[in-house]
């Protein structure tokens, strides 16, 4: 761990040269500081502008993430190969080169190397030239000078080329453009470029249009075809003069499946992956627009929070496939039978909302809701279960319950759980009265503070046993709360307190630190070491501090980073792709193992195990409950175990209770297991007994 630690500091103290920052950021070409491990240390404004990444980003990378993937592993030798046998390499030298953008696009390269040593490191400094419109402009060049050589080029070249005059009017095409734009090629002739567009192109004063101000850079554009469909293109406009006429050289390409691409990534952005419906970031950008239009209509808007009752149950008695199904069902319902301009959309679990847009004032809603119910919440059959379908519904207006789309929301959902409190299957309508009910949630928030100041908290552990040995491994910590005035308070009571309340960063370093700290006394006194496990919350992961609160806690307990676990729930992943990310990876170099936790709860599980830096899944105790007898098929714990395992990962199931559930885990390659069957969560001082008389069987 302390190599490793000096070496950051070293990479950092080499860089901090004033000097080389100018000499780098002062430079034409894009330029790369890396070390001899591959990882970029230093970058300046033009590799940002080459590469498409921001600083910050390239210096989180490793030089072969900026080549194709089919160059890397060669590239990775030769990098080796160069640093055990530095030498200077000028611009061209070497095989064709190429880069890759964060875009996914490829660019054509030149690169320089220049070996360098700073602060007795040594360094590799390269020189990156994108060579992409050097090749571009000389192809044209050589097209304009050869008569018949260029006409046979423009016959061959699979992309569109037209030339047109000065003027813009087309005087030749080759047969990809008769393809791309439908037209015969005496048919593109004579006429304007602009008459091949589906947009308006800018024109100059004498209506010409503006050709020339492109200067060869790449746009997004649009073309008519003949037929009168629109045709996205990638289009490059490059002045050319031809027997001493001036005139243009028009390049592009049909982009419509880089379109599609991109409009799939914006819809899956803005919509639920199960449903298809929009999620609660494009619910709040509809909501903003129909206040707007509220506003000056003097209208209002209504929003219903729908929550299915037991929706829990039916996962857990039946398996997640018959729920996913469910909220299909009760998707495609809501759509059939809401309004042309109503909005349904789903926030997640079993959560939906309508919004009814542009009411009169004073509207009754109450027959309609009733119709909702009947119509939407009517039993269905699902994989032939029949099942019976409630909700509790929670109401809120705009302007009168709330006066931004976070206010609405807030308030139609304390509604909605004033319908559960009331037996569910039933609807509430916001009142401010409701907001009283807050009140006791703060109460329970000033009397969580007080513990934490006042030590009130403890933490019991859950042992881990390892499958093969049969042994203790490690330990979950878990927190307790034992209050004078309120009693025992359960975890699934203070902890969303403490999200709430803002207390969790704070709750979550003392569970940390506690719990390194009695990690290295318990196994001192037991023999042999240990692994412990935390929960981290989503404010802790985006805490600035919180990375350097692991590193303090281990130091000063004087554990190993690779005894701490830290897990988290398939939740913060699917809130935050990009910080989480940087984390994860840093938390990676630290030593520091990631487990996600609760795995195969969500709907999206599959794509964090290839997304995300993950070491360890805890198979949720829902499927694990499922496997009741010798007989049991548990198809889902089956899976996730074999995928875990071909992609690297510890595989550890949790709430075991039975010994049927043991074999069942052992026989499929299960690692590690915990739950009752061995240890409920337990005091410091019992966990060393309970590891020294615990051993499987096998």
């Amino acid at each position: 761990m302390g190599s490793r630690t000096e070496s950051v500091v070293t990479h950092a103290a080499a860089v901090d040269d004033d000097h080389l920052r100018l000499v780098v950021e002062a430079s034409p070409s894009a330029m790369l500081l890396v070390d001899p491990s591959g990882r970029i240390v230093l970058a300046n404004s033009e590799a940002e502008h080459s590469f498409g990444y921001t600083r910050e980003e390239l210096l989180a990378l490793r030089v072969e993430d900026l080549v194709p993937q089919r160059f890397r592993q060669h590239h990775d030798v030769e990098r080796q190969e160069y640093v055990a046998h530095p030498s200077r390499r000028g611009m061209g030298v070497g095989r064709e080169l190429f880069g890759l953008r964060k875009d996914g696009t490829e660019m054509r390269v030149e690169i320089g190397l220049n070996p360098i040593v700073i602060s007795g490191e040594r360094f590799v400094l390269a020189s990156v030239i994108d060579i992409t419109e050097r090749l571009r402009g000389q192809q044209a060049e050589k097209l304009a000078r050869e008569g018949e050589l260029r006409r046979s080029i423009l016959d061959s070249i699979p992309f569109c080329v037209i030339v047109t005059d000065a003027a813009g009017r087309i005087v030749t095409a080759n047969p990809a453009a008769e393809s791309l734009l439908g037209y015969a090629q005496d048919e593109l002739i004579g006429r304007w470029i602009t008459e091949v567009d589906a947009v308006e192109r800018a024109r100059y004063a004498d209506g010409t249009p503006a050709l020339s101000p492109v200067g060869g850079d790449e746009a997004e554009w649009t073309y008519r075809h003949k037929d009168g469909r629109a045709v996205p293109v990638n289009e490059a406009i490059v002045a050319l003069t031809v027997d001493d006429e001036p005139g243009f050289i028009v390049v592009a390409y049909d982009i419509t499946h880089r379109i599609e691409a991109r409009e799939r990534v914006e819809h899956l952005a803005t919509h639920d992956a199960l449903t298809n419906l929009p999620n609660r970031s494009l619910l709040v950008r509809h909501l903003d627009h129909a206040f707007d239009s509220a506003d000056s209509d003097r209208r209002q808007v209504a929003l219903l929070l729908i929550d299915i009752d037991h929706f829990k149950r039916i996962n857990d008695s039946l398996g997640h496939h018959i729920g996913d199904e469910m909220l299909v069902v009760v998707a495609e319902r809501l759509l059939a039978w809401v309004r042309e301009y109503d909005v349904v959309a789903r926030l997640g679990g079993d959560e939906f909302v309508i919004v009814f847009d542009d009411l009169d004032p004073g509207v009754d809603l109450d027959k309609r809701i009733a119709d909702l119910t009947r119509a939407v919440l009517a039993p269905m059959v699902v994989h032939g279960y029949e099942l019976a379908v409630t909700a509790s519904i929670g109401g809120a207006l705009y302007p009168a319950d709330g006066d931004d789309p976070a206010a609405l929301l807030k308030h139609a959902d304390i509604a909605m759980y004033q319908a559960k409190s009331a037996g569910r299957n039933g609807v509430r309508w916001f009142e401010h009265a409701m907001l009283d009910d807050n009140n006791d949630r703060l109460a329970l928030s000033g009397a969580l503070r007080q513990a934490i100041e006042q030590e009130e908290l403890s933490l019991v552990y859950q042992p881990q046993v390892d499958l093969v040995s049969g042994q203790v491994v490690g330990v979950e910590a878990l927190a307790r709360w034992s209050s004078p005035l309120l009693g025992a308070v359960t975890p699934d009571r203070f902890i969303p307190v403490a999200e709430d309340g803002g207390m969790i960063v704070e709750l979550g370093g003392w569970v940390l630190r506690a719990g390194c700290a009695t990690l290295a006394r318990m196994q001192r006194d037991l023999g042999r070491e240990l692994r412990l496990a935390v929960n981290v919350s989503p404010h802790q992961l985006r805490s600035e501090t919180w990375l350097a609160e692991i590193a303090d806690a281990i130091a000063t307990s004087g554990i190993e980073p690779w005894q701490l676990e830290v897990e988290l729930t398939e939740g913060i992943l699917i809130e935050d792709h990009g910080d989480v990310v940087a984390m994860l990876e840093a938390l990676r170099e630290l030593g520091v193992a990631i487990v996600l936790d609760d795995f195969g709860c969500g709907y999206s599980s599959l794509a964090y195990l290839t997304k995300f830096p993950i070491d360890k899944i805890k198979i949720d105790r829902s499927f694990v409950q499922d496997i009741a007898d010798a007989d049991t098929d548990a198809a889902i714990v089956d899976a996730i175990i074999v995928m875990a395992h071909a992609l690297g990962m510890t595989v550890v199931a949790e709430g075991v209770e039975t010994e049927v559930q043991e074999r069942y885990l052992r026989e499929r390659g299960c690692d590690e297991v915990q739950g009752y069957r061995y240890s409920p969560g337990v005091p410091a001082r019992d966990v060393v007994t309970i590891a020294r008389e615990l051993t499987l069987t096998p």
